[in-house]
Parts: C-alpha cells; structure tokens; sequence
C-alpha cells in the first residue's frame, strides 16, 4: 500500500528568495528615510556671486526722475475772441504785471457797445424831456391851485359877510345859501386840487426813479461792454517770462483758448514722476536730495497729485534751502527720495536671485565655502542698494546673491573651483 508523501511549503529555495526581497525592500526603506533625497547641482564658483549678510544703517529711498518748472505759471486763456491786429511782446522776453501782450480786434463787439451807448444817450435825452415836460405840468397845476385858491378865499370872505346879514335878517335867505353853497365847492375844489398835486407828485417822482434806474442798467451794461473790449488785449497777469506763444498777426482766435503762459522765474519746483507701486508711502512732508556740479540740495515734497497715469502719480517738490544758480526750466535732475527714516537692519545686496524667489528662499554657503543650502528668509523694505532681512539670516552668514535661472527646483549647490 502506497503511503501519500506531503508537500512541503516552505522550501529553502522559496525561504532563500522571500527573505532575499524582503531584505532588499528594507534597505529601500532605510534609504528613503534616512538617505539624503535633496536635489544638488554642481556649480563654478566664478559664475555665481556671493555676498555677506550684515548689519548696518537702512534707510528705504527711490532714485526718481525730476524736471525742473518754474514756482508759478499762468496760462493765458482768451476771453474774448477776434482777429489778432497787434503783437506787443514776443514768446521768450520778460513781461511785467499790467504789460499789453497783444490786441484783438472784433467787429461785431465795437458795433455792440456803440449801439449800447446810443441806447444809453437816448435814454438820458428822454429823462430830460420827461422832467422838463413834468416841470411844466407842475408850474400849470400850481397856477391852477394858486387860482382855486384866490376864489376860496374869496367865497370865503362872501360866506362870513353874508353869515353876519343873515343874522340880522338884512339879506334873503336865499343869497346866504347861495353864498355857502360857493364857499364849499370852492373849499372842496381847492382839496381836491391838493390832493392832485400830492398824486401827480409822486407819479412824477416813481417815473423818474424807473428812468435813473433803467439809465443805470443801461451803464452797467456799458461797463460790462467796455469790459468786453478791454479783454480783447491780453495783459500780463504776472510778471515773469513769456513762453510758448501761439499767436500771429490776422490770425482768428476763439474764446477760451490758450495761446501762451507766464512763468515766474523767481523761484522753482521739482515735477516728479513715481512708479505707483509706492504710491501709499509717498505724502507731503518727505524729503529728498540731488546732486548738481558737486553740491547736493535738499528737496520737500509739497503736493502729492493722487491721478496715475501709464503707472505713475506726479508729485511737486520744492527746494527747502538754495537754489541751484544754473537750474534751467525743463532740466531733468536724479532725485533720491527717502521713504523713512535711518535705523539698524540685516542686509543682503540686490541682486538676480530676487526674480526667481521674490523674496522667499535664498541659497545660504556654509563655513566651508564648498556647499550653498537652499533656505527660507522674509525679506522687509528695500532701496536701489540693500534688501532689510526680517527673518532666516544672520549677520556675517553668505549668500549667493547672482540670477537663479535655472536653480527653481535645486536644493543644493556644489561650489566647485
């Protein structure tokens, strides 16, 4: 009888291969977690560059772009409009407050304030003949008074003669009534008469007072138009250099528009261009300096233009002590703007690294001068020299501070000779 033989599972071969793989899965274990993982990249040294961290005073300040523009300019705008008759000073000479510039001739505002001023005569001639007509109405009326007058008095003298009669019954009654009856027409005749004065008197009076007041309308719309004829000469508002004229003789000009400007020379200020990133750290008050044949003048920002335009906001500086000697208008000057004030900070220079990180990370070389690490650091506020270190880096450390073009994804770098 056959006896059944049992399979064996765990063969030393099998033992052999099991344990050969589990072996070799452990050491990809200990590897993965205790190996070193990071990314190296070997690196010339003379194609990088390296600079010390250090401690120093900071100040944070833009190196801007100026012109130069005179203190106070004024536009010259035309009032009125017209043909130009007459040009009293060319562009570019000095003008004094009050000076004629040029002169306009418009036909249509000469004919307009002769026409005003015929209104204004006939005006006047027609008071004068209204008083004067007034006058006589006034003599006639008073002779008329005078005479109701003399008959009142007479009815009066009749009435109180005839009053006395009839007491004693020398005259019929009918006479005394008769004679009392005249007394008092003539006595309400002679009121009346009054009365009409009093009431002609002050018509006359309200009648010349609406001529005197439409005469005066009438001369203030005259000084108006004289007005209007003054301004077809363009004076100088202002003493000071006469620039950019645009005006020729029998040239038509439009109301409103500007043919020139004056600009006051005794003194100017600093039109500044900044980048609108700094817009919020920019205000009246902060200073700045500039260089000029070797002598440095200091500067005060005075009025802050909020508008931005192709990225930039405009700001006026004026000189706080002396003024260049030869500062010209228009003349382009490099002006360091301090945005806050000196303290003790971390540096690092500027350098290419900034665009590749923006500020986050930087490559820190160790003692030994063979190895740079990649690092974390925050970076604060900045001017054209030095970025403030805010965190991650020490004073005395060295950092690779050339471009990263190429190192995103590099942990590591091998400074090799």
């Amino acid at each position: 009888m056959d006896k059944v033989i049992q399979k064996k599972q765990w063969t030393p071969k099998k033992v052999f291969s099991f344990g050969g793989a589990g072996g070799l899965l452990l050491l990809l274990l200990i590897y993965s977690f205790f190996g070193n993982s990071s990314s190296k990249l070997n690196v010339s040294q003379g194609k990088i560059t390296v600079a010390s961290v250090q401690k120093a005073n900071f100040q944070e300040f833009i190196v801007v772009d100026g012109i130069a523009q005179p203190i106070k300019t004024v536009f010259l705008d035309i009032i009125e409009g017209g043909r130009v008759e007459k040009i009293f000073v060319e562009d570019g000479y000095q003008v004094k407050k009050g000076d004629s510039i040029l002169k306009f001739t418009n036909t249509a505002l000469q004919i307009d304030f002769m026409n005003r001023e015929s209104q204004l005569l006939d005006m006047i001639n027609e008071r004068q003949t209204t008083q004067i007509n007034m006058r006589q109405n006034e003599l006639q009326t008073l002779n008329e008074l005078a005479d109701i007058e003399y008959r009142l008095k007479q009815a009066k003298r009749n009435h109180r003669r005839d009053s006395q009669l009839m007491k004693g019954k020398a005259i019929a009654k009918q006479v005394y009534f008769t004679s009392k009856d005249n007394y008092d027409y003539q006595q309400r005749k002679f009121e009346l008469a009054k009365r009409s004065i009093k009431q002609n008197t002050m018509l006359r009076t309200e009648r010349l007072n609406q001529l005197d007041a439409s005469i005066q309308r009438m001369q203030r719309n005259i000084g108006l138009s004289q007005r209007t004829l003054d301004n077809l000469y363009v004076i100088a508002p202002i003493s000071g250099q006469l620039s950019t004229l645009k005006a020729e003789v029998g040239e038509s000009k439009s109301p409103g528009e500007n043919i020139g400007q004056i600009d006051d020379l005794d003194g100017y200020k600093i039109n500044v261009g900044i980048d609108e990133h700094y817009i919020s750290k920019v205000y009246t008050g902060l200073k700045g300096t500039f260089e000029l044949e070797g002598k440095s003048y200091e500067l005060v920002v005075k009025k802050v233009y909020p508008e931005v335009q192709s990225g930039e906001f405009k700001v006026d500086m004026e000189f706080l002590k002396t003024i260049p000697a030869k500062i010209r208008r228009g003349q382009t000057l490099q002006i360091k703007l301090q945005l806050s004030s000196s303290h003790q900070a971390v540096l690092i220079p500027r350098g290419g690294f900034y665009q590749v990180t923006g500020g986050g990370w930087i490559f820190v070389v160790n003692p030994n001068g063979d190895k740079a690490v990649k690092r974390n650091i925050k970076l604060g506020r900045q001017n054209p020299h030095y970025y403030e270190v805010t965190q991650g880096l020490k004073p005395g450390e060295k950092v690779v501070v050339s471009s990263y073009e190429g190192y995103e994804n590099i942990d590591q770098l091998v400074l090799q000779k």
